[in-house]
């Protein structure tokens, strides 16, 4: 067996090299293949597919949440390992050497893993409604051996507005910790840093400059510290992240077309995702569709047959030619064009958006939110945590509700290879261009 190292940089590709001095200096050394871009291009999905060398169609995981068809419930960025099917690649390689251990360290679907050695976010909720800080972990004393020498892990740093360099930092942390308190074979190490930043203003050097650079010095210490460790390293991403400028709002659409079933609770609306006869489920520049009513299948593709900015409209039959036919993907699921993204978005008049919607809600929203990145009123923010210190109820609303914010996205099949995934090895790869399914074999060989 050979210690192995497998970083992921999120929204990595080619178009930003220019700006990241020590990892275009270490590339020219190495081996660079970019990775075709599988359907969905989206984290939960292609990090399965690294894992396990399947495609949706077989892992399950069609997207970073799903309608739950037996709770009526959208659900996004579950966490249990259960939900991948499929055998992963580190028990693929304790059969094959029972002293193999892995260490996860904030690769997604983290819990209840067979994994040895696994970090991953995890907020306390606390009965007073207040959301704290916290990270999981296996075994569980790991989550205490890491805050006590890393401090409490910056969960307001992973995500939304506060979203910076310091959670990423404390990852490559914990990872360098654990390993050197128990020396895994396999660690897998997830960096977050870009996906907010490209995200926010897409791929332009004048406003993403300082975080290529903060990037890259967590780079080049991660390096360095596998390298003293003669350790074999793979440095990788799930997807780029290109250019956007038009939110789709299908929901609305669906609504004005008398599809969607809204309840109203205290002046704001709701999606009641049950009831509806069709609703879309959005996830960047993918977006599932699940029809309740068949009888309206027809006039749902007829519907979006006219929607400017759709490029591609599979139904059960069409998602097996994309390996994403599954019993959690949508009775239809949708593609953008390159320039066009999917919004959550069902209301008609912002007065009466839900609460959640200018709240950091990841997981009470029917649909990913990249908004949650921006925030409306850095005073109207302060003002509310001055009222959580001083101990009074408070709802953090400071999330606006303009999707025109966001200049960059993923998840769509195809477009320019600047903005494809990449991976760097010091093995040699056969081709230019891989598959994801071809990233389970070449970890596998480092490996072994």
């Amino acid at each position: 067996m050979n210690k192995t190292v497998v970083i992921d940089v999120v929204g990595l590709s080619t178009s930003l090299l220019e700006e990241m001095p020590f990892l275009k200096q270490y590339i020219s050394k190495k081996n660079i293949a970019t990775i075709s871009p599988m359907l969905p291009a989206v984290t939960t999905a292609v990090q399965s597919t690294y894992l396990t060398g399947k495609l949706p169609a077989e892992h399950g995981i069609v997207g970073n949440g799903w309608y739950d068809k037996e709770d009526c419930e959208v659900k996004f960025w579950k966490q249990s390992n259960k939900l991948v099917q499929g055998e992963k690649i580190w028990e693929k390689a304790k059969k094959q050497d029972p002293s193999f251990s892995c260490s996860q360290m904030f690769w997604w679907y983290n819990m209840y893993s067979s994994a040895d050695y696994s970090l991953t976010p995890r907020p306390q909720y606390l009965a007073d409604g207040r959301k704290l800080p916290d990270c999981y972990s296996q075994p569980a004393g790991l989550r205490d051996e890491m805050q006590e020498a890393l401090g409490q892990f910056p969960l307001f740093q992973f995500w939304g507005p506060g979203a910076n360099i310091k959670s990423t930092q404390w990852i490559a942390d914990a990872a360098m910790l654990t390993d050197g308190r128990y020396n895994p074979t396999l660690t897998l190490i997830y960096l977050p840093h870009l996906d907010y930043c490209l995200q926010k203003f897409g791929p332009s050097f004048s406003f993403i400059k300082k975080d290529l650079l903060e990037i890259d010095k967590v780079l080049e210490n991660l390096v360095s510290f596998y390298e003293k460790k003669e350790t074999k390293i793979i440095i990788l991403s799930e997807y780029g992240i290109a250019p956007v400028s038009k939110p789709l709002h299908l929901n609305r659409l669906f609504r004005e077309h008398g599809l969607l079933a809204i309840r109203e609770e205290g002046g704001l609306e709701l999606l009641d995702a049950g009831a509806s006869k069709a609703f879309v489920v959005a996830d960047h520049q993918v977006a599932h569709v699940y029809i309740n009513d068949v009888s309206i299948t027809e006039k749902v593709k007829q519907i979006l047959a006219e929607v400017t900015g759709v490029e591609l409209v599979l139904d059960k039959t069409a998602q097996q030619q994309y390996h994403i036919d599954h019993n959690r993907s949508g009775d239809l699921v949708l593609m953008a064009d390159a320039d066009y993204w999917f919004t959550y978005y069902f209301w008609l008049d912002d007065a009466k958006a839900p609460d959640y919607a200018r709240c950091v809600d990841i997981h009470k929203k029917p649909g990913y939110d990249p908004v949650e990145m921006f925030m409306t009123s850095k005073l109207r923010a302060g003002y509310k945590l001055l009222r959580k210190k001083a101990g009074f109820r408070y709802v953090m609303d400071v999330i606006p509700l303009d999707a025109t914010l966001i200049k960059g996205s993923h998840g769509r099949i195809g477009g320019s290879t600047a903005y494809h995934p990449v991976i760097i090895t010091d093995k040699k790869i056969a081709t230019d261009i891989l598959t994801a399914v071809d990233v389970f074999d070449i970890i596998y060989q480092h490996l072994f």
